[in-house]
């Protein structure tokens, strides 16, 4: 059951993450932080060459763990990177995976005393994770950080699409 607190720090936003003004937004990545597709290839194209240039001293990030850069041209101050999981039909530990993932951005976030962090649906374009599946994982990982932490304030899902925002505000009906 979610208290009004949790309501409050939990919003849905459709649209673009990278015009988004807040002290971190969530890149879903793949291993070598390089840049790719999707969400990944839009912010490294917001951010510049500068992030992919950080991003080349940082050597990468395992599956379900996140790394911190600079948010360079984007209006965010930073950007937290983590990779998901690709979905192997969901026995091969990926709800695990993508359930660290958002811990591992939470944990940065709060270590960081960032107010406002914002997510993109993390492994549900090429990996291929079930997106009813991925926002049930991400709302409850989310909502159990805040219940115990001060930092982040808010949370922001960022729905790219309108089957993704169905997703995500079913799952926070759910968490209700």
């Amino acid at each position: 059951m979610r208290s009004l607190d949790l309501q409050t720090r939990i919003s849905l936003s459709s649209g673009d993450i990278t015009r988004l003004e807040v002290d971190a937004i969530v890149n879903a990545a793949n291993a070598s932080l390089l840049g790719g597709g999707g969400v990944d290839g839009a912010i490294h194209r917001a951010a510049g060459s500068e992030l992919l240039a950080e991003c080349r001293t940082i050597g990468g990030c395992p599956t379900g763990e996140a790394r911190l850069t600079r948010g360079y041209g984007l209006p965010a101050s930073h950007v937290i990177h983590t990779v998901g999981p690709v979905w192997r039909g969901g026995n091969a530990g990926e709800p695990e995976t993508l359930a660290s993932c958002y811990r591992s951005c939470l944990e940065l976030a709060r270590s960081k005393r960032f107010r406002e962090i914002a997510f993109p649906a993390i492994a549900t374009g090429i990996y291929g994770f079930p997106r009813d599946e991925a926002a049930k994982i991400a709302v409850t990982a989310v909502s159990s950080h805040l219940a115990r932490h001060e930092f982040p304030e808010l949370v922001i899902f960022v729905c790219f699409d309108a089957a993704t925002r169905a997703a995500y505000h079913n799952a926070l009906d759910r968490a209700e």
